[in-house]
This record gives structure tokens, C-alpha cells and sequence, in this order.
């Protein structure tokens, strides 16, 4: 039976597959992508071979130095490649109901502990979620700032009841005045000053769990690393 269940299991695409299809995904709205990796690639092998030039006096060197070129040009343009794929992911889910949660689904580091389901929600799909982390236990309010911090404000006196002496936050995502990018969130909280140890944020994030909410007509959040832009019609 066991083996039966490996075989209807659909095969995850390979590292090289998925890094075509996210070159794909984000040429599509990237223009200049291709050549920024190009250049990425190149430039570390001239360098390379310019070193070779400079210090290489033997074999050996004439082919450490272009190897290891070649390596750091593949490395770079990797590291490029991601962060000009979640820059557009970023710029598709920006202003769109469910995109905080997409981030604490997708980009959040493991020091930080939350749900892609909103806590509490307006029926203008208003956002409010939940993470504990180092920093504490942080409220990230989505939507319309007004509406989004009366959220805030009632979930900030139940916390202060249920979690004496331990630190909360508030943080809008949004558009008005005071709010903080769609793509910043994850820096902002992982750059937080550390409130809490790893067993008491484990501590807090247990006992938060435990509390009722009521979400009602709550949409779950996207994963920007997975979920594909939508063209512009």
C-alpha cells in the first residue's frame, strides 16, 4: 500500500526545473532580467581570467581561476534571479486582500510563528493577523488603516489580558500614511529588538492558539514564491 501511495504521489519538479520556471514567470514582467543575469554570470569569470593573468603562474591556476568564476557567476546570478522573482511576486500581491498572509505563509523566517489566516476580518476584507517571534507578539493590520486599527485596538485589549508583561506590536501594511511596503514586512520584523527566548516564544505562541476567534469569510493568503502574476489585460 505504501508503495502504491508513493506512486499516485505527483513528482516535485527538480531544483534546475524550478529555477527555469520562475526565469520564465518573472521575465514575463521583468524586461531587463535577462541581461542583469547575463552580466551577473559574465563578470565574475573576466574578472577570473584578469586574476589569472595577474597571479597565476602555473596550469593548476590557469584553471582554478576561470572554475572558480564560473562558479561565483552561477551563485550571483541565482541570488539575483530570486530577488528579482520575489520583487515582482511582490508587486502583484501589493494592495491585494490575503497578501500579508502570503508573507507570513511564504517569507517569514522559522524565529517567527503566525497563521496565513487572518484573526479578524471587516467585510471591506479589512485584515488583521498574529505572529509571535523574538520581537514578541506583533499585530499586522491590512487594508484601510482606519478600519484595520479598530481591529487592532480590540485584539491589543484581549492579548494585554491573556499575556501580562509580554511585548505587542502593532504594524500596518498598506498604502496610507504611516504603512510599511508589502515587501519590507519580513525585514521590519526580523530586525525587531528581541523581547522574548525561543521556549517563551513557543510559550506564548501555545497559549494564543488556545484563544477563540471568530474569522468569518476570511481568504488564506498567497504564497508569493508560488502563486503565478496575472497579466495585465
Amino acid at each position: 500500500m505504501a508503495k502504491d501511495k508513493t506512486q499516485g504521489a505527483p513528482k516535485q519538479p527538480g531544483r534546475i526545473k524550478q529555477m527555469v520556471q520562475i526565469y520564465h514567470n518573472t521575465k514575463q514582467y521583468d524586461r531587463n532580467l535577462p541581461l542583469i543575469l547575463v552580466l551577473c554570470f559574465v563578470a565574475p569569470i573576466a574578472l577570473a581570467i584578469v586574476a589569472a593573468l595577474v597571479f597565476n603562474n602555473s596550469i593548476f591556476g590557469w584553471i582554478v581561476w576561470p572554475l572558480t568564476g564560473i562558479l561565483v557567476g552561477l551563485l550571483i546570478a541565482m541570488i539575483v534571479l530570486g530577488r528579482r522573482a520575489e520583487s515582482v511576486a511582490y508587486g502583484q500581491l501589493e494592495g491585494r486582500a490575503g497578501a500579508v498572509g502570503a508573507v507570513i505563509n511564504g517569507a517569514l523566517r522559522r524565529s517567527w510563528r503566525g497563521s496565513e489566516v487572518p484573526i479578524a476580518m471587516t467585510k471591506q476584507q479589512d485584515a488583521l493577523y498574529r505572529v509571535v517571534g523574538r520581537g514578541g507578539v506583533v499585530l499586522i493590520a491590512e487594508g484601510s488603516k482606519a478600519r484595520s486599527q479598530q481591529l487592532a485596538n480590540r485584539e491589543m485589549v484581549k492579548l494585554r489580558q491573556a499575556l501580562r508583561g509580554v511585548q505587542i506590536t502593532t504594524l500596518y501594511v498598506g498604502s496610507d500614511e504611516g504603512g510599511i511596503p508589502l515587501n519590507k514586512l519580513s525585514r521590519t520584523l526580523t530586525k525587531m529588538k528581541p523581547a522574548l527566548n525561543r521556549r517563551e516564544v513557543t510559550d506564548v505562541y501555545n497559549r494564543l492558539s488556545s484563544l477563540k476567534s471568530d474569522p468569518i469569510g476570511i481568504p488564506k493568503g498567497m504564497d508569493p514564491y508560488k502563486a503565478r502574476p496575472q497579466r495585465g489585460r
